[in-house]
C-alpha cells in the first residue's frame, strides 16, 4: 500500500475512532442522566404517602423554621422531606391566633396566623366534589381541593415549585370569629343555620358568601412563603387578553415563540423551560387562568417560576383546553427530566400516584374519580404533543438538558 493511501486510511480510522468515542461518551452521559431520573422517580414514589404526624423527633426546630429553610431559588421544598408530615400536621391543626381578610385578588380567601407566627392562606369550600363548573375554563369560584391536588401533582412531577398545601376543617364560630379583625368580622352572616362570610376581594359579594356546614367549614391552607423571599409578578407571555374579540399575539402568530426567545428573561437561563413545565402542569390540572406568574425578586431570570394560586383547576373533567399547551407546541422544547418523568407516569401510574399522595389529607377524598381519570387522559395528550415535536424537529432539538445544581445550605 502506498504511503498516501496509508495516510488516508489512518485518517479515516482516526475519525471513526473519535466519532465512536464521542458517541459512546454522550450515550453514557445520557444513560447516567436517565438512570438518575429513574432513581429520583422511585424515591418520589417511595415517599409519596405523607402521614400527618405531630412529632419532629430529630430536631428542636419548629415546623415553620424547617419549612422556611427549605426554600431556595429553584425549589420550595427539597426532594427528601422526612419532616413534611409534621409540617402539614401543624398547618392542619395549630391554633389560629389571628384571622384577617385575604391579600388583594379576585377570589375569596382569608389570611390566618397560626400559633408560632406562621401565615397561611385559607380558601373555603365552594363546591361539592362532584360539581362540574360549566362555561369558560377560568369560570367559577376557586376550588380549595384543587390547591391540595395541585401541590401533590407538583411533588409527583418533581418540580417542587408549589407552596405546601393541606386541607383543614375550621370552626368559624369558635376558631375564627374570636380572633378576626373587624374588617373580616364585618363580612360574617348567617344563612339558615350556617355561618358564612364573604371577605374582601374584587369579586367578593355579600350575596355570594362561602358557608360552613353549621359552624364547620372545610377549606385548604397554603403555607406563606418566607418574607426573606419577596415575590416579583410577571405578565405570562402566553397570557390571555380577557377582552372579547381581542386575541393575544400567541393566538395568531405561529412564530411567536421566536419573539419570546429574544426577550428577557426568556433569552437565557431556565425561565422559558419553566414556562413549558408550567404549561404541562396547568394542562394536567385544567388551569387556563395563569395570566401572570411570580418569581423571586432580583433573580435576573434564575429563580423558578413559582406555582402559586392553582385553585382555578379541576373544575370540569371534560375540559380539554389545548391552548394551555401553546408554549409547548409553539416552542417545541421540553426538559429531558420532565419528559422522562411524564413517561414514567403513563399507563395509569399518574392517577394511582396522585390518589395515593392525597390519601392522608384531612379532606380526603380530595378529587373525584372523573377528575383523576381526566389527569391520566391529559397526560397522553402531552406525550402526543412532544412526539409531534420530535417527529418534526428531532429528539436532540426538542429535549433540552437543563439540570441545575441545587443548594440547601
Amino acid at each position: 500500500m502506498k504511503l498516501k493511501q496509508r495516510v488516508v486510511l489512518l485518517a479515516i480510522l482516526l475519525v471513526i475512532f473519535i466519532f465512536t468515542k464521542v458517541f459512546l461518551i454522550d450515550n453514557l452521559d445520557t444513560s447516567a442522566a436517565n438512570r438518575e431520573d429513574q432513581r429520583a422517580f422511585h424515591r418520589m414514589m417511595t415517599g409519596l404517602r405523607v402521614e400527618l404526624a405531630p412529632k419532629l423527633d430529630h430536631t428542636l426546630q419548629s415546623p415553620w423554621e424547617i419549612a422556611a429553610q427549605w426554600v431556595v431559588p429553584r425549589e420550595v421544598y427539597p426532594e427528601e422531606t422526612p419532616e413534611l408530615g409534621a409540617i402539614m400536621h401543624a398547618m392542619a391543626t395549630k391554633k389560629i391566633i389571628k384571622a384577617d381578610v385575604g391579600y388583594k385578588g379576585t377570589q375569596l380567601k382569608a389570611l390566618l396566623i397560626l400559633e408560632g407566627g406562621q401565615k397561611v392562606v385559607f380558601k373555603p369550600k365552594r363546591y361539592s366534589r362532584d360539581h362540574v363548573v360549566e362555561g369558560e375554563p377560568y369560570a367559577g369560584y376557586d376550588r380549595h381541593n384543587a390547591e391540595v391536588a395541585a401541590f401533590h401533582l407538583d411533588r409527583i412531577l418533581g418540580f417542587r415549585r408549589a407552596p405546601l398545601v393541606v386541607g383543614r376543617f375550621v370552626n368559624l364560630r369558635t376558631e375564627i370569629k374570636p380572633v378576626a379583625t373587624e374588617q373580616l368580622l364585618s363580612t360574617f352572616l348567617t344563612v339558615g343555620n350556617n355561618t358564612c362570610f364573604y371577605g374582601k376581594c374584587y369579586y367578593c359579594r355579600e350575596t355570594e358568601p362561602a358557608c360552613a356546614d353549621g359552624d364547620i367549614m372545610e377549606g385548604s391552607v397554603t403555607l406563606w412563603l418566607p418574607d426573606v423571599w419577596p415575590l416579583q409578578k410577571h405578565r405570562h407571555p402566553w397570557g390571555r387578553t380577557y377582552r372579547e374579540g381581542k386575541l393575544a399575539r400567541w393566538e395568531y402568530d405561529e412564530s411567536y415563540c421566536d419573539a419570546v426567545k429574544k426577550t428577557s428573561p426568556y433569552d437565557s437561563g431556565p425561565r422559558l423551560l419553566d414556562i413549558i413545565d408550567t404549561a404541562v402542569f396547568d394542562y394536567l390540572i385544567g388551569n387556563a387562568d395563569r395570566h401572570h406568574y411570580e418569581s423571586f425578586q432580583d433573580d435576573e431570570g434564575a429563580s423558578m417560576l413559582i406555582l402559586l394560586d392553582n385553585a382555578k383547576s379541576f373544575g370540569n373533567p371534560s375540559l380539554d383546553e389545548r391552548s394551555i399547551l401553546a408554549p409547548l407546541y409553539q416552542c417545541c422544547i421540553i426538559r429531558v427530566s420532565t419528559w422522562n418523568r411524564l413517561n414514567y407516569l403513563k399507563n395509569g401510574v399518574l392517577k394511582s400516584a396522585l390518589k395515593s399522595a392525597m390519601a392522608h389529607d384531612p379532606i380526603s377524598p380530595v378529587l373525584s374519580d372523573p377528575h383523576l381519570d381526566a389527569v391520566d387522559q391529559r397526560l397522553l395528550s402531552v406525550l402526543a404533543t412532544v412526539k409531534q415535536c420530535t417527529d418534526q424537529f428531532g429528539m436532540d432539538t426538542v429535549l433540552v438538558e437543563d439540570r441545575m445544581p441545587l443548594s440547601h445550605l
